[in-house]
């Protein structure tokens, strides 16, 4: 079992992992929807499968909301 940080949380994982089977391993919601980070990094949606998940990682998914203004 490898040490992880998945959005500020300690996880146990089992190596070899990439992100996409972070993703589908953790039941990530609206993985469509989401954008990752790797140790800070923004990770590539087409580079996921290729992005090896390694002992000590930091990991964020980050869903961006829209916003704006109410004019009632």
């Amino acid at each position: 079992m490898a040490k992880i940080t998945v959005n500020g949380e300690k996880q146990d994982v089992s190596l070899p992992l990439n992100v996409t089977g972070l993703i589908k391993e953790l039941l990530v919601e609206n993985p469509e929807m989401v954008s990752v980070q790797v140790n800070e990094e923004f990770a590539e949606r087409d580079d996921w499968d290729r992005i090896e998940i390694k002992e000590g990682d930091n990991i964020d998914f980050l869903y961006f909301m829209g916003g704006g203004t109410c004019n009632v």
